[in-house]
């Protein structure tokens, strides 16, 4: 029976590694397309790079969510303490890189709030 959900849980976590892997890939395609198109197009490009970079961590974010729910999955059967520790390393570097695009995403979010209330003030 262990051996049944072992393999359930290593294909779930085999689905849910494809899938943050799709989830990367659209937005770095997303923010590449976002940030060559004005080039092309001659449009002035102030803010362009910030902005891909921006729609890329918010991509990267959930990729990497989905990446630490595949690695819970994988080691959620009968783990060892080999296992349990390398789950805790992995998901210490994750939430730390998790942590800091989150920062960045409120504080820009923050500054595109002050710019707009700037812009509105006569």
């Amino acid at each position: 029976m262990e051996a049944l959900f072992r393999e359930c849980a290593n294909a779930v976590a085999l689905a849910l590694e494809a899938v943050s892997v799709l989830i990367l890939a659209i937005g770095t395609l997303e923010s590449l397309y976002r940030l060559v198109a004005p080039m092309f197009a001659h449009v002035d490009t102030h803010g362009v790079r910030r902005a891909a970079w921006l729609l890329l961590a918010r991509w990267l974010v959930l990729s990497l969510e989905f990446m630490l729910a595949a690695d819970i999955v994988r080691s959620a059967i009968a783990p060892s303490w080999d296992d349990i520790g390398q789950l805790a390393a992995i998901a210490v570097i994750r939430t730390f890189l998790n942590y800091f695009l989150e920062r960045d995403l409120e504080e820009a979010a923050q500054l595109k709030d002050a710019a707009e209330t700037l812009a509105e003030t006569p």
